[in-house]
């Protein structure tokens, strides 16, 4: 569905992308992981456009986003959603009004159906009931439902989830794993996760992406990278500093 050829990007002197390489398959979830700083939210920031590559080429269903009309790629921009990193949710704002943002910012869409569409979402994401509370009134586990279901409320084809598990304690971070697995499952969207979660998002996701040093360095299954025989893929989906085998002892 989605695919990097070569892909460069740097800012001033310190260059991050260096020549990526990646595929994406409709329906299913990606992670991308990698060490902290690697580079994985320009990566994602490249998916939906925010930032554009400095050489190479992203494809969208085969046909390269930069050949397209300025109306093709608004129209492209409407298949994504963005779910931020600590949810973004904005505080001054109901519940009902975080929801119904995206689509009274799309003034195409009716103001009657903006009203079915956000309790449609909030009914089956079981937010019932708490459509007039403020965010500051509600638990980490619910922001996270309601970010998704402003992610969601616009019926995407995509959806770009910027670690969002992120402060999470582990029981929530489970509860929001899963709630991505169920309601991906549930809409069909394919979902691009930027995660530092390791092994948790092996068991969500039907493929991984390892970034390090600009280049991603494997593509497979969760079940691919943890038996693969790369010492860096190694190291770090085993939590692993390099410096410190180096260090130490070799075993006998």
């Amino acid at each position: 569905m989605i695919q990097f050829n070569q892909v460069f990007k740097r800012f001033g002197d310190n260059a991050v992308l260096k020549g990526v390489d990646l595929s994406i398959y409709q329906g299913q979830v990606t992670a991308i992981i990698g060490k902290s700083g690697i580079g994985k939210s320009v990566l994602l920031k490249h998916i939906i456009g925010l930032l554009e590559p400095d050489a190479g080429e992203i494809l969208f269903q085969g046909r390269a986003i930069n050949t397209m009309t300025t109306a093709e790629r608004r129209a492209l921009k409407m298949k994504f959603s963005y779910m931020f990193q600590g949810t973004a949710l904005f505080d001054s704002m109901t519940v009902y009004e975080n929801v119904a943002l995206p689509l009274k910012e799309n003034r195409r869409v009716p103001l009657r159906e903006i009203g079915s569409r956000v309790r449609d979402k909030l009914a089956r994401l079981d937010l019932v009931g708490i459509e007039d509370k403020y965010p500051s009134q509600l638990s980490g586990g619910m922001k996270k439902r309601v970010a998704m279901a402003r992610a969601l409320v616009t019926d995407p084809q995509i959806v770009l989830f910027d670690e969002p598990t992120t402060g999470l304690d582990p029981i929530r971070k489970n509860a929001a794993h899963a709630m991505i697995s169920e309601y991906q499952k549930t809409f069909g969207f394919t979902g691009v996760m930027v995660s530092h979660e390791i092994p948790d998002v092996f068991s969500i996701c039907q493929r991984i992406a390892m970034l390090d040093k600009g280049r991603i360095i494997f593509q497979g299954t969760s079940t691919e990278i943890q038996n693969s025989n790369e010492p860096a893929i190694r190291q770090f989906v085993r939590g692993q500093d390099p410096e410190t085998i180096k260090a130490a002892p070799s075993e006998r």
